[in-house]
């Protein structure tokens, strides 16, 4: 039976294929294969950044290096940590970063960078000896004896081990287990640095160090200039030579070296402190304030600085911020912000903090609130009765309460025609 029609009809014709489309076809395959392969990886995409060569550690540290030479310290410190990303296994690379961190005043740090480097090279002299250099700006004196002790058992011949270790030991001649005679073991450490490397500016600095230790403050002056003239971008170069004019009473020069190292680190408060006293010293009393803000905005939580905010408060009659600031000196506690304070114990022989405490007494004399004037008194008579300036101030707080009790009673109105005149302290001689 036939069914005219049917799809299913055994006489029904083949179709031809076409080849055209079977070839156009394979070659629009082929076209989709090659650009997903070869074309489309290497083209930008959007929102990725494109991949830039590889810098080699080498390049890093010639930016350090040129940064260095520039005083530019924290550049310096980024490029090293740069070079040591790029190659983490060069000890040499991290000796060079901490001593550009104890430069930059980053202490614990430098101290890290230091032992990051005698792990990977124990028998390193060089990293001891940094190492040593970082733990004595810390106060860790006999540990850092110890690492540079180690520096030299490696390499006697090392210049900058010799020359920091008369740092370590003029600093710690100043605490009470300083070593028997290690002002006259700095002298010849100081000398075994000039025999062996006669042109480092760390050879010219440990010798002005240690001579301005002994008192021969014009010979320090000379090695400081001599190494500011090898690199005079290194701040504590400048605050050094300028603590040394400062001490010959040479206070212009001194005052143009504080600046200097101000400048080149502005963050540091020495510089700001050293100005603030040296121009108290010479009477500008209204500068004097602002730089010991300055130093006390550099760090808010150094209480000698506060002290001696305190100090240049009463300088400029300014008796409530004067008591403020010593009040912290005295009795510790938080700033307004929060920030903790130490108090600093009245001891013997410690002039600076005896002036903190007069001072005080002074302010609050000038008060009236003389029942703490009077305690303060009784602290001078007792702890430090053989310090004469501290005894007369004390005195003068005595006579200024006894004028108080005296003194005609201050009407409730002001009578005079500018409330602000009859208010208004004057300044002390």
């Amino acid at each position: 039976m036939y069914l005219k029609g049917s799809k299913w009809s055994m006489n029904r014709r083949r179709t031809r294929p076409n080849w055209f489309r079977i070839i156009l076809l394979s070659l629009l395959v082929l076209g989709g294969l090659y650009m997903n392969r070869f074309i489309i990886p290497n083209q930008p995409q959007y929102g990725v950044p494109s991949p830039t060569p590889t810098r080699s550690p080498e390049s890093f540290i010639t930016d350090a290096e040129t940064y260095f030479n520039q005083g530019k310290l924290i550049p310096a410190i980024n490029s090293y940590k740069d070079a040591i990303t790029s190659n983490p296994n060069d000890p040499a690379v991290y000796v060079a970063l901490a001593q550009v961190q104890v430069f930059q005043g980053q202490y614990k740090e430098a101290q890290k960078s230091a032992e990051s480097a005698i792990l990977l090279n124990n028998d390193s002299s060089m990293a001891h000896a940094v190492l040593g250099w970082a733990l004595s700006f810390q106060g860790d004196y006999l540990e850092a004896e110890t690492n540079i002790k180690q520096a030299l058992l490696l390499d006697d011949r090392n210049a900058l081990a010799h020359a920091y270790y008369v740092e370590i030991l003029v600093g710690y001649s100043y605490t009470p287990t300083a070593p028997f005679g290690a002002i006259e073991k700095a002298i010849e450490e100081s000398r075994v640095a000039v025999d062996l490397a006669p042109d480092k500016l760390e050879t010219y600095r440990a010798r002005g160090i240690i001579l301005e230790a002994t008192g021969q403050y014009d010979e320090a002056i000379d090695q400081y200039k001599k190494a500011i003239d090898i690199n005079g971008n290194i701040p504590d170069l400048h605050l050094a030579l300028g603590i040394n004019y400062r001490v010959r009473g040479f206070y212009d020069l001194a005052i143009a070296e504080f600046t200097s190292a101000n400048a080149l680190n502005p963050n540091d408060p020495n510089p700001d402190l050293y100005l603030s006293r040296t121009y108290a010293t010479i009477g500008e009393f209204a500068q004097s304030m602002q730089y010991a803000e300055s130093a006390v905005a550099n760090n808010p939580a150094d209480t000698n600085l506060r002290g001696n905010l305190g100090v240049m408060y009463y300088r400029n009659a300014y008796w409530e911020k004067s008591t403020k600031e010593l009040g912290y000196v005295i009795n510790g506690g938080f700033t307004e912000d929060g920030t903790p304070l130490n108090a600093i114990n009245l001891l013997p022989d410690a002039p600076r903090i005896a002036e903190y405490y007069f001072t005080y007494g002074l302010a609050l004399s000038r008060l009236n609130k003389c029942g703490e004037a009077l305690g303060i008194v009784r602290m001078i008579n007792e702890r430090i009765p053989t310090d004469e300036l501290a005894v007369e101030n004390a005195t003068a707080i005595v006579n200024r309460c006894q004028q108080n009790l005296v003194q005609t009673p201050i009407p409730p109105f002001p009578t005079s025609p500018n409330p602000a005149a009859a208010t208004t302290p004057t300044a002390t001689p």
